[in-house]
């Protein structure tokens, strides 16, 4: 019948299609093969800590503040401008953190920018402007308030708000120190420039470096006193940077309506770096907020710092 014939046609011309495709040499057929990839290469590890990890203390420096305690442990200590024209410390902490550090006062936004160069250090402020607190809280530091750890701080003798101290060892611990902001210390290149000292004017502050032949240091006073710390004595630097930097309004105000300005730390400007007695131009550079500072002379030679404590002082540029 015509159906069994039209179904024999069918059988053998599957036939044949079978037939051709067991016969097909291999390696030519038009079909893509997928082929397993390689995965792709992992990121480069980050680098390691160069050090321990560190503390930042935000300190008081007005008059009724002093004198200060724990300071003279620091690796490196900041002088910036804060409103009304004083100034206040950040005190940086790696190698060594003493019992007792104060007094401790708020942060700033200029913290913000500064601190991030060294990691992500732990942070220890009494407090901050409220619209401030979730900056902190986004920025790369661990926040170590009086709010957020108060066992770790007590009120001292003295007036409030200038009697409030830390005890570092119950504080969180901060990262270890950034390779970035490695601190490098050497022989001072050539070209500097005998001096006596410095003086930094801030509208209602001075912050005074005067060279000791004996001590091979720069002395440090305050509004024209020597500086001396109740746990170290007379405070002195090894190496002292007055670093020009642009400084503007902040959008934050302190309790009683001033505002504060915001030291700019990132980009390029004139520096002067004290050390050994002599003075050297110098420029400093940071490209990125989690970049360390350098300073080199106007030619570009480096100029690391002498051994011992560091003070940089943030001058606002003309």
């Amino acid at each position: 019948m015509w159906w069994l014939r039209a179904l024999g046609t069918l059988v053998a011309t599957v036939v044949v299609l079978l037939g051709g495709l067991a016969l097909q040499p291999a390696g030519t057929s038009s079909v893509p093969i997928a082929r397993p990839q390689p995965p792709p290469e992992p990121p480069p590890p980050a680098p390691p800590p160069v050090g321990p990890p560190v503390l930042a203390v935000k300190v008081d420096n007005s008059p009724p503040a002093r004198p200060p305690t724990g300071i003279g442990a620091a690796d490196v200590v900041y002088v910036e401008p804060v409103e009304a024209g004083i100034s206040r410390l950040i005190a940086v902490f790696g190698t060594r953190k003493p019992p007792v550090v104060g007094p401790v006062r708020s942060a700033r936004q200029t913290d913000l920018r500064l601190l991030p160069q060294f990691g992500r250090p732990a942070l220890a402020f009494s407090g901050a402007a409220p619209e401030l607190l979730p900056e902190i809280d986004r920025a790369p530091v661990i926040s170590a308030s009086q709010a957020s750890v108060p066992g770790a701080f007590f009120r001292g003798p003295g007036q409030a708000p200038h009697n409030l101290y830390v005890r570092p060892p119950a504080l969180p611990p901060g990262e270890g120190w950034s390779p970035s902001a490695a601190l490098t210390f050497g022989p001072a290149p050539s070209g500097g420039v005998p001096t006596n000292g410095e003086d930094v004017a801030y509208r209602s502050a001075r912050v005074g470096f005067s060279w000791s032949p004996g001590d091979q240091r720069w002395l440090v006073s305050m509004d024209g006193r020597p500086h001396v710390a109740t746990d170290s004595g007379r405070l002195a630097a090894s190496t002292v940077v007055l670093q020009e930097v642009p400084v503007s309004d902040s959008p934050f105000q302190d309790v009683v309506g001033n505002v504060s300005p915001f030291a700019e730390t990132v980009g390029s400007g004139r520096a002067v770096v004290l050390r050994d007695g002599q003075a050297f131009e110098a420029r400093w550079n940071r490209p990125a907020p989690e970049v360390g500072t350098t300073y080199t002379t106007p030619t570009g030679t480096p100029i690391p710092f002498a051994p011992g404590q560091v003070w940089i002082a943030l001058v606002p540029a003309p």
